[in-house]
């Protein structure tokens, strides 16, 4: 489709702003460039590419009982979650799980990969306010029939336990302890965004970096995503972690130099290490969980 092209948009049934805003950018690259990235969007969250697991685990197989962070499910739970499950999907890197200010009919659990949770302001700019990670519960905002105020993108390719959003009073009835770690589940999240909320107002640019490193590799570590070593496998952009840490670009990339010359954290393209967790977590004001193995559902 050749952009700036108002017909064009009009046959693939666009959005009126979308529409509009084709037609000054003929000679304007920058704007030419944000238009597309709206465009993308657009088709991406019209039409996602989820793919449907044709063999799913069983619950008793789950990988995440593995995980050392996590609390296994008891035998009658694993029983009610085999029903109450309605499937698997694979998200590929980029793809939208959860669309803000849509009612989403489903809710997930993350079985392997890493997402974002982000808002998204009307000029296009976000603010990426969480990143989740397997056993964690995505859509909770769908169980109550509430529109969505945040969007989820797969951030490394990923594979999710599909709910039913119909189902959800069933499982808070039958089963008040899968109930309560629901519960629990929401009250760690809140935990998790006062930790990011006290960087963004309080730590300086260093501390917000470490803090951040040091809150993901914990999360790995404890749901089998790192190793010994403190190395995590995961492709964030310095773009993406600008927009969590409310930092320009410049003075993200500049910051990451100086961390990994200081020997904190090693901040690569595809990596991140952190040698010293203890050092780092002292640096950065963060409190490490001890012994704590979260619930999933």
């Amino acid at each position: 489709m050749r952009v700036g092209n108002v017909h064009e948009c009009q046959r693939f049934r666009l959005p009126a702003q979308i529409i509009a805003d084709f037609q000054p950018v003929r000679n304007d690259r920058s704007e030419m460039l944000n238009v597309i990235g709206h465009l993308v969007c657009f088709m991406r969250r019209e039409h996602p590419c989820m793919i449907e697991v044709a063999e799913p685990y069983l619950c008793r197989l789950c990988p995440l009982q593995e995980c050392s962070g996590l609390r296994p499910l008891e035998d009658r739970q694993r029983v009610f979650v085999q029903e109450f499950k309605s499937g698997e999907v694979l998200a590929d890197r980029g793809e939208d799980v959860i669309v803000e200010g849509r009612i989403a009919p489903n809710l997930f659990t993350i079985l392997e990969g890493v997402f974002i949770r982000y808002r998204t302001m009307e000029d296009g700019r976000r603010q990426i306010v969480n990143f989740m990670f397997p056993g964690d519960l995505v859509g909770l905002q769908a169980a109550f029939e509430e529109p969505s105020a945040h969007t989820v993108e797969t951030l490394i390719p990923g594979r999710l336990c599909r709910f039913r959003r119909e189902d959800f009073t069933s499982l808070m009835r039958e089963h008040p302890r899968l109930g309560f770690d629901v519960t629990w589940l929401a009250a760690q999240e809140e935990n998790a965004l006062e930790g990011h909320i006290v960087s963004l107002g309080q730590r300086n640019a260093k501390e917000r970096l470490v803090y951040l490193a040091v809150w993901l590799l914990d999360r790995a570590l404890s749901t089998c995503m790192a190793n010994e070593d403190n190395i995590l496998e995961i492709a964030i952009t310095q773009a993406q972690i600008a927009d969590m840490l409310g930092l320009s670009l410049v003075h993200t990339n500049r910051t990451i130099r100086a961390l990994d010359k200081e020997g904190l954290v090693e901040w690569a393209q595809r990596e991140i290490c952190v040698p010293d967790m203890a050092k780092a977590a002292d640096f950065a004001g963060f409190d490490r969980p001890r012994n704590a193995e979260r619930p999933f559902i």
